[in-house]
């Protein structure tokens, strides 16, 4: 069944798609044949089901009406932010196997003439949704193409059927509790799957989104939520970072707002801790995911948050999960293996890379790289990546709880630790840390004595500001030019 197909039919009198800065909205009404307005002019421009468009992404309403409108057509979007359009364009072209280009306002890249590929922009014509026939395919075929959110390079592109789609939609709503109607602010472009979630449940809930790009004026997006009635709320670690060190979330109320979403990575239990002290009302939702997965692979139900602070959660329950060891071997609770995911919203690999999708998928298991453990009650305790550990004196410690504990520390927003070579220990921490004020006063030395002994540690550098990716991941690549 089409995925976009699905979610039309399933919009109510409330379901919105709303752009914060101007407050220009898109009713419930106007959804469907503004879908159906982009379906028709993928089509009527010479694309086909099942050719591939890249799709430049603001966070706004017209990017997801263009993303929904491809796949309500058949087409298959491949959703990368604008500014990767700019640097990487004609190598996305490349890896995607594009046959077109669109993006919401006209840019002239070079690169358009040279690879003289179809140039599509801006809004197209409101069609009665039952004007255009929608692909019905079969429930394993491509729907979307999701880049990865990794640290260097292009990203590789993942996937996506449109049973993956509805399957994590549906496990998501049921693992978070989503309402009827619910409003959510959005942050986020569709081209990072966290992204692309929120919108995917919102809608399928008949609720809202409203889209806003100013999270650098973090109390604009505060004071937004309130303006449109917001329930939910979605952020990687350093968006809640910046709320708790640089915003007035403690003088904004923010009496409707019913959740919290958090995934991206660890944030620091301390400041799960402080978030909700902040706005105690609002419940705490930490997931765990991947792109490989959709999306969400794990919740933490927020019942739990406080006497399960740390671990990623359950489960969703369409997905089986076990921790395995070098052999794939399931090992018993309170061991440390790596986390293999199988079910539904397991994708079906990267294209045109099957050396990669054989090492990630192959035997029925998504091989996540990542390790943890689970509890007698099952729950996950991630422990870190297979690349994200450093062996100090032959003992692995993982960066992020180097970074975790370094950033919880007072006067400190947020820290990057680097593994270097040591003549005695092997390797050892140099870490790069953002303090609030931009004060060096003896940040080196508190934060030395913080750290256990074993952690050899020979530099701590205050910069101004970490270099990041553009889902606001930290860019490792570029961190050991800055020590």
């Amino acid at each position: 069944m089409n995925f976009a197909a699905l979610l039309i039919q399933r919009l109510t009198e409330n379901s919105c798609l709303i752009d914060a800065p101007t407050g220009e909205t898109v009713s419930a009404s106007d959804i469907p044949p503004l879908i159906a307005g982009f379906a028709r002019g993928f089509l009527s421009s010479g694309l086909e089901p099942g050719d591939h468009l890249l799709l430049g992404c603001g966070v706004n309403s017209a990017t997801a009406l263009a993303y929904l409108g491809a796949i309500y057509a058949g087409i298959v979007p491949v959703p990368v932010e604008d500014r990767l359009l700019a640097t990487s364009g004609e190598a996305l072209v490349q890896s995607s196997g594009a046959k077109a280009v669109w993006t919401e306002k006209k840019s002239d890249y070079d690169w358009v003439q040279e690879s003289k590929i179809q140039y599509l922009q801006g809004k197209f014509q409101p069609q009665p949704a039952e004007s255009v026939c929608p692909s019905f395919p079969d429930r394993n075929d491509l729907a979307a193409l999701m880049p990865t959110s990794g640290s260097t390079g292009l990203p590789r592109l993942v996937m996506v059927s449109h049973t993956n789609l509805i399957s994590n939609t549906e496990a998501i709503v049921s693992s978070q509790g989503l309402g009827i109607g619910e409003r959510a602010m959005l942050i986020m472009p569709v081209s990072y799957c966290f992204g692309a979630s929120v919108l995917h449940t919102h809608l399928w809930q008949g609720g809202g989104v409203v889209f806003d790009p100013r999270f650098m004026f973090a109390d604009k997006v505060l004071n937004a939520i309130n303006t449109f009635e917001c329930a939910s709320f979605a952020g990687v670690p350093i968006v809640y970072n910046v709320l708790l060190r640089r915003s007035n979330l403690k003088s904004i109320p923010l009496p409707r707002l019913r959740r919290f979403l958090q995934a991206g990575g660890a944030l620091a239990t301390e400041n799960v801790e402080e978030m909700t002290r902040i706005v105690p009302h609002a419940e705490f939702v930490v997931m765990y995911g991947q792109t490989e997965a959709t999306a969400r692979i794990s919740c933490l139900p927020a019942s739990r948050l406080h006497d399960k602070l740390g671990s990623a959660g359950l489960p969703l329950d369409n997905l089986e999960i076990r921790i395995a060891d070098e052999l794939g071997r399931e090992v018993d609770a309170g061991r440390v293996g790596e986390i293999q995911v199988r079910g539904p919203s397991v994708c079906m690999g990267y294209l045109n890379d099957p050396e990669s999708t054989e090492r990630k998928f192959g035997g029925g298991w998504l091989k996540t790289g990542d390790f943890a453990s689970r509890d007698d009650e099952g729950y996950l305790w991630i422990k870190g990546r297979t690349d994200d550990f450093i062996k100090i004196r032959g003992v692995r410690v993982s960066v992020g709880e180097v970074e975790a504990k370094v950033g919880a520390m007072a006067g400190i927003s947020e820290c990057a630790a680097v593994g270097v070579k040591h003549e005695e220990a092997g390797e050892a921490l140099a870490l790069l840390v953002v303090t609030e004020n931009g004060s060096t006063e003896s940040v080196a030395e508190r934060v030395r004595r913080l750290l256990p002994s074993h952690w050899t540690c020979v530099s701590v550098k205050v910069v101004p500001q970490l270099p990041r990716t553009t889902n606001g991941k930290i860019a490792r690549a570029q961190l050991h030019s800055l020590l």
